[in-house]
């Protein structure tokens, strides 16, 4: 029922290879055969902590490599046949698809098995997982809880957890379900938890799940991942569609395209199509079938344009995505930097375009403060800039007066 595959980025790597991070000989032979030869830097901090079993706070921005510096851990520390050993927490189902996907792989040559239990899907199939006693579930946290109240999946055998994307978790409102899991987990475990910011609330999970936990941190400065351009086009509410079709036209790459809500995604990917646009969307009231097809319809060139909310995107993971669009700002900063790095993955290019109206100054104040640097201010061909009007001193009279008066325009 499930496909995927390891995503293949152009990530940057550290000279050392996997050997020097004491890892077994047939998981250094799986990882030859897929063409993985040296870590990246999340991968060098977290895999030697882990495979001791530290508990690991991960901070790494999208694109790091996370994902092995945990699933490589979990096949070293959990025998084959077992019965269900580890448990990885994921906030959508894209993510947990991608993990289950690498776990799968990895997993095989040791003969190990992975379930995964994610919502907008049969249980038919999760339960035949089940049945076949993996070693490995890979789970949204709702659906988790679901199998557990049918009593088709047990948790007190647990001995590995990674919550993944712990921010993103939290701020989907998972906090009470996760507090439910891990309730029923065993008190003694190993722990890895990942996040791409620190807020308090995952400070505080961290200080109550944890014990006595590694922090690795190879977050670049500013939080924003490097090889971006940051591109503002200001104009008044009404041009925003206007602009978005004449930024498609200029950029012809792969681009995924941010709004605020459901209904957004809707009306805007209609919009688009009326334009002669290839475009899909994806958003948290699609099914699972249609989202998996809209993420390969970009994969494969059916589409060049993906329309997204931020619930569904945490997912995305497409390469080459050449352009970013930020048609409705975020409700945070953290997720202004989540959205843009779904392009220039690794070592790779991209741009982020942000198309703004004088009711986000307070919000790009933030940012540029984030950030460290201004954002470029670009005009483009057809739309009319919008331009923000300052106090300015008049120049008639000026000349006659001490004090010319001033002429009143709109600050931004």
């Amino acid at each position: 029922m499930y496909s995927g595959a390891i995503p293949q980025h152009h990530v940057e790597t550290i000279e050392s290879d996997f050997q020097s991070l004491g890892l077994s000989p047939p998981t250094l032979q799986a990882l030859r055969d897929l063409g993985f030869y040296h870590p990246t830097p999340i991968q060098a901090g977290v895999i030697p902590l882990a495979l001791a079993g530290r508990d690991v706070v991960g901070l790494a921005q999208t694109g790091s490599g996370k994902t092995a510096a945990f699933v490589l851990p979990l096949i070293e520390r959990i025998q084959p046949g077992s019965g269900v050993r580890g448990l990885i927490l994921s906030p959508t189902r894209e993510i947990a698809l991608q993990t289950w996907s690498f776990l799968e792989i990895l997993g095989a040559h040791r003969g190990m098995k992975a379930a995964i239990l994610i919502g907008g899907v049969a249980y038919g199939p999760q339960f035949d997982r089940l049945k076949a006693k993996p070693e490995f579930v890979v789970a949204t946290p709702g659906r988790l809880l679901d199998h557990v109240e049918r009593r088709t999946v047990r948790l007190d055998g647990v001995s590995e957890l990674v919550i993944d994307e712990a921010d993103h978790m939290l701020d989907l409102g998972f906090m009470p379900q996760i507090q439910r899991v891990l309730d029923l987990l065993p008190k003694v475990r190993h722990t890895t938890m990942f996040s791409a910011t620190m807020p308090d609330a995952v400070e505080r999970l961290t200080r109550q799940f944890l014990s006595d936990p590694e922090r690795v941190d190879i977050r670049p400065v500013g939080g924003a991942a490097s090889g971006i351009e940051h591109r503002l086009y200001l104009v008044a509410e009404s041009a925003k569609r206007d602009c978005l079709l004449a930024l498609l036209r200029e950029q012809p790459g792969l681009t995924l395209v941010f709004t605020r809500r459901k209904i957004d995604a809707e009306w805007l990917s209609k919009a688009l199509e009326k334009h002669g646009i290839e475009v899909e969307r994806i958003h948290g009231d699609l099914s699972q079938a249609k989202r998996v097809q809209a993420l390969q319809g970009l994969r494969s060139g059916r589409h060049r344009v993906l329309v997204a909310t931020d619930v569904a995107a945490r997912g995305i993971d497409v390469r080459g995505i050449d352009h970013v669009v930020q048609f409705d700002l975020p409700d945070s900063v953290e997720d202004y930097v989540h959205r843009s790095g779904r392009t220039a993955r690794g070592a790779a290019k991209g741009v982020v375009s942000t198309i703004a109206t004088w009711l986000d100054k307070a919000f790009l104040k933030d940012l540029e403060d984030t950030l460290g640097e201004p954002l470029r201010r670009c005009e483009i061909a057809g739309v009319e800039p919008y331009h923000p009007l300052k106090e300015v001193r008049a120049e008639r009279g000026s000349l006659h007066r001490g004090k010319a008066p001033l002429a009143r325009r709109r600050r931004f």
